[in-house]
C-alpha cells in the first residue's frame, strides 16, 4: 500500500538480495516486474513512494549492486497470491520452490495446510547490470546491514553515486536537480518511467487487493476468485496503474461500473443509474445501497481520487 510521507525529496533504497534470486531474474530479462519478497509479512516497507528507485545489492563477499528498478508499492500477500500475480517474477520457477525457500527463513518449514502472508516489495521496469559491470555499494553501506538502507538522493554525499545508478537503469545520462519536489502531477524529468505513483500492472492488482482488505468496495464480498482490481479511469482513456485510480470490485460490479450503470461520487458514495432498472428491470441490491459510502483504504492518499471519479461521472456514468 502507498505510504504518506512528509517530505518531497527523491529517495532511493539499496536492498540486500539473495544471489539465487537475482541470478534467476537476470537470466529472464523479459520479466520487467518483480517481487522483492520478505519472508515475514507483518512489517510494511515505508522507505520509498511509488516511482522512486530501488537497487539490488548482493551479500558479502560479492557485495555489489547488480541491478534495480522503480518501486511500485508494498503489499502483504499470501504466498499463493504472490505466485498467482508474479509467477517467475518472484525469482523462483514454481510455487513449491517458493514455499520451500521461504520456509528456510522461518523457524520451521511451511506446513502443507498453511498459506502464510509475506511482505512484497514490488519493483517495475527492472534492469540487471552486465556481470562484468557491477557497481560497489554506497560508501556508507555497512557490512552488517541485513535488509537494506534508504537514502535522500539530493544529499551531497550520495548524489553523484545515485545519478550514475539511475542513469544505468534508464540507459541514458541523467542530468536533473533531485532537490526539486518529486510528488507532483505528470511525467517527471521527461521520462515516463520516472512518473510518481505509477505502478506496474501486476503490482496494481496486488496493492489494490491489499489496500481494500480483500473485500469488494461496494458489496463487501470476500470471495477472492471473483474480485478484480478495477480502474476508475481506464488505460485506453488516459488512466494509469495507480492505487488512487483503482478499486477492488466483484466481477459483475466491475462490469456495471465500466458500463456506467454504477458510479462513485467525490465523497465516495455509491450512485446507481436509473437505466439499470429501466433497461433490465433489475438491480434492487444496488438501489438499496445508493447514497451509502463505499469501503475505501485507510490512508487518504490511497483512496479513489476526486479527479478520476469526476471523469467517470462525466464520461461513463449513465445519469439518465
Amino acid at each position: 500500500m502507498a505510504v504518506e510521507r512528509q517530505d518531497s525529496a527523491v529517495r532511493a533504497y539499496v536492498g540486500v538480495t539473495d544471489g539465487d534470486w537475482f541470478r534467476f531474474l537476470a537470466a529472464r530479462p523479459h520479466l520487467a516486474e518483480v517481487n522483492f519478497w520478505r519472508p515475514a509479512g507483518s512489517r510494511a516497507f515505508r522507505a520509498l513512494s511509488p516511482g522512486e528507485p530501488f537497487f539490488f545489492k548482493t551479500h558479502h563477499p560479492h557485495n555489489r549492486v547488480v541491478g534495480g528498478g522503480f518501486f511500485s508499492g508494498f503489499a502483504q500477500l499470501r504466498v499463493s497470491e504472490a505466485w498467482d500475480l508474479f509467477q517467475e517474477g518472484n525469482g523462483v520457477s514454481d510455487l513449491a520452490g517458493m514455499r520451500r525457500i521461504i520456509g528456510r527463513y522461518r523457524p520451521a518449514p511451511i506446513p502443507a495446510s498453511e498459506d502464510p502472508l509475506i511482505g512484497c516489495v514490488l519493483i517495475r521496469d527492472t534492469v540487471f547490470f552486465p556481470a562484468e559491470e557491477p557497481t560497489g555499494p554506497p560508501p556508507d553501506f555497512a557490512s552488517n546491514i541485513v535488509q537494506g538502507k534508504g537514502y535522500v538522493v539530493a544529499n551531497e554525499t550520495p548524489f553523484g553515486y545515485f545519478q550514475v545508478l539511475i542513469s544505468r537503469l534508464l540507459g541514458a545520462p541523467l542530468e536533473v536537480d533531485f532537490s526539486e519536489p518529486w510528488h507532483r502531477p505528470g511525467p517527471v524529468f521527461g521520462d515516463p518511467r520516472l512518473t510518481p505513483n505509477r505502478l506496474g500492472q501486476q503490482s496494481f492488482k496486488a496493492v489494490v487487493l491489499d489496500a481494500y482488505g480483500r473485500r469488494c468496495a461496494i458489496t463487501g464480498d470476500r470471495i477472492q476468485p471473483v474480485l478484480q482490481a478495477a480502474h476508475i479511469r481506464p488505460l485506453p482513456a488516459g488512466g494509469e496503474h495507480r492505487l488512487d485510480n483503482g478499486m477492488l470490485l466483484r466481477s459483475d460490479v466491475h462490469t456495471l461500473f465500466d458500463h456506467g450503470y454504477l458510479g462513485i461520487d467525490p465523497k465516495h458514495r455509491l450512485m446507481v443509474s436509473p437505466r439499470l432498472r429501466t433497461e433490465f428491470g433489475n438491480g434492487e441490491q444496488f438501489y438499496a445501497r445508493a447514497g451509502t459510502a463505499i469501503t475505501v483504504p485507510t490512508a487518504t492518499r490511497d483512496r479513489p481520487h476526486r479527479e478520476f471519479l469526476e471523469w467517470h461521472l462525466d464520461e461513463v456514468y449513465k445519469a439518465a
